[in-house]
């Protein structure tokens, strides 16, 4: 962990306040700018988010859940919100919710009267907890048909017009009108979840309605590796979903533990359930370094190569972009001319490139370049470009945290090769690249203030090996832009998205995360190469699977 950073800092004027939708606790710096609940604390916090396989939507302090049904067209895809089962505790409408927590794999959203919802990515049932009695109250836009009790009033079968049946179980006897009015206070744990198959379906999901998820941990520690670790609550197994893509990598638990007889469908393919507390995802291995993966041995080639280099290298001139996208493409573009140069052999262009590097990158390291400059945004926790944090629609909404792991990319590529070429200017610098590769790849949770006694001092896994490091306050969210469930990133920042966070560019996410492992190279740290290839592997992966996917949809 960096124990300072180096870049001047700003208030960030284009980006919004961190909003009252936040906890007290939690509503310090760093705080996530891209996760995949963002909604829920963006304006009103009323625009829904696609917790799988429900759309969720919090407003006038009532929890929506919606089974969404996909609309496609010619141009575009997407899941419509249709409010199926709304659940509040407060007997107005009315009323904030606030997210109190929240971690890899879940948000926790409390609601006027007292109910806490721990919303897990994957589970099939909605959790609702009352600490203590409180109203309950359930409505639908749709016509009910049926209410049916089961298991002493602890199990209740709702059916509406519009086909679907909704399954209810409660840790207490709860009665259940037919228009849904539940005339008592209610204390304990509700669950709901949607009945999408048979007798079957309707079995497993009884058989696991007391385990209830409220925490989801993404622990990446082994390379190519991500174990998912649920804190629960009740008791017995857990029961999950499985995307298709969690299913071809997954090696623990077992393919015995699959039920196919719960299904769900989704955007990102068919889920399955899951019966396990944890599971275990394995990516085949990536060795990806410097060079060209096969090498060039063709000496016709290796001349043409070289001619056409030597063009290359004369044309570099003065970047006259203020741009952090195009400035960091075009140093970039320049650190891969001195790669090529270096593995075919062409020693004296190496020069030439080596002093235009510097000449380029170092202005924005020191914040000399006047033009546009790295600044640390102490409201959110994160870095801005100078132009970016007075205007939130320059350098593509840097300042608004769109697209970070894009542009820093660029930087930590030119930078890490200058390092390798460069030792000196690498060790002098050190610190403010690791400042750019922490901002989308910090490994620690912004909220947990790490000891600075020597008694608990651990290495740092982004800090170079033989280095001791006393832990202190993150400064950055941790993973920005990796989103653990699906395995891929996302770019869109503090902007509400009626359909969700977006990535335009999967190849560029994919750079940012090569570009890091290429830094850990740089600096003989052995982790960040790691977690930089992890997470570019699993990336890839999840770019040919969802565009497979997406194709057949």
């Amino acid at each position: 962990m960096l124990l300072s950073q180096p870049f001047p800092t700003t208030s960030n004027p284009a980006a919004p306040e961190p909003s009252s939708l936040l906890a007290p606790a939690i509503r310090q710096p760093p705080l996530p700018t891209n996760t995949g609940w963002l909604n829920f604390i963006l304006k009103e916090g009323s625009a829904p988010e696609y917790i799988h396989p429900y759309l969720v939507q919090c407003k006038d302090g009532a929890l929506s859940i919606s089974y969404p049904s996909r609309v496609v067209d010619a141009n575009f895809i997407y899941q419509a919100f249709v409010p199926d089962l709304t659940i509040r505790s407060n007997s107005l409408d009315g009323g904030k919710h606030v997210v109190s927590s929240f971690d890899d794999l879940s948000v926790t959203v409390e609601f006027p009267g007292g109910m806490v919802v721990p919303l897990v990515r994957g589970c099939p049932y909605i959790t609702l907890i009352f600490d203590e009695a409180a109203s309950l109250q359930l409505s639908t836009i749709h016509a009910v048909i049926e209410v049916s009790t089961f298991e002493s009033s602890t199990k209740h079968k709702v059916t509406f017009n519009n086909g679907q049946t909704w399954l209810i179980y409660s840790s207490d006897a709860v009665n259940i009108s037919s228009n849904l009015v539940v005339n008592q206070d209610f204390k304990g744990v509700v669950r709901v979840a949607l009945l999408t198959g048979n007798e079957a379906t309707e079995e497993v999901l009884d058989s696991f309605s007391s385990a209830y998820p409220l925490q989801g941990h993404a622990d990446i520690s082994c390379p190519f590796e991500i174990k998912y670790k649920w804190k629960k609550g009740g008791w017995g197994e857990l029961l999950m979903l499985s995307l298709p893509l969690h299913r071809e990598l997954m090696s623990y638990p077992s393919p015995d533990n699959v039920q196919t007889a719960v299904t769900y469908r989704s955007m990102d393919g068919d889920m399955h359930a899951v019966i396990g507390d944890s599971w275990t995802l394995n990516e085949i291995p990536i060795c990806v370094g410097w060079y060209s993966t096969k090498g060039l041995t063709d000496q016709c080639c290796r001349d043409i190569i070289a001619s056409a280099l030597k063009n290359d290298v004369a044309a570099l001139t003065k970047i006259t972009t203020d741009s952090s996208y195009f400035y960091g493409k075009a140093v970039a573009r320049a650190a891969r001319l001195a790669l090529i140069a270096e593995e075919i052999s062409t020693f004296d262009d190496i020069g030439d490139i080596l002093n235009f590097l510097v000449d380029t990158i170092t202005p924005w390291l020191e914040g000399t370049f006047g033009a546009n400059a790295f600044l640390y945004d102490e409201k959110w926790g994160g870095l801005t470009t100078q132009n970016g944090s007075v205007n939130s629609g320059a350098d593509f909404g840097f300042g608004v945290y769109n697209d970070h792991h894009y542009h820093l990319g660029y930087f930590c590529y030119a930078g890490a090769v200058l390092a390798k070429l460069d030792p000196t200017w690498g060790m002098k610098y050190r610190s403010h690249l690791y400042t750019l590769v922490n901002d989308y790849m910090t490994p620690y949770h912004p909220h947990i203030q790490y000891s600075k006694h020597l008694s608990y001092m651990q290495r740092d896994p982004f800090h170079p090996r033989g280095t001791e490091v006393a832990y202190s306050k993150a400064f950055f969210p941790r993973y920005r832009n990796f989103d653990f469930w699906v395995l891929h990133s996302w770019a869109g920042g503090l902007t509400e998205f009626l359909d969700g966070r977006n990535q335009e560019s999967t190849s560029e996410a994919v750079n940012a995360y090569y570009s890091a492992s290429l830094l850990g190279q740089a600096f003989g740290d052995d982790q960040l190469m790691d977690t930089g290839l992890t997470l570019a592997a699993f990336e890839m992966h999840s770019a040919r699977h969802c565009g497979m996917f997406h194709q057949i949809a």
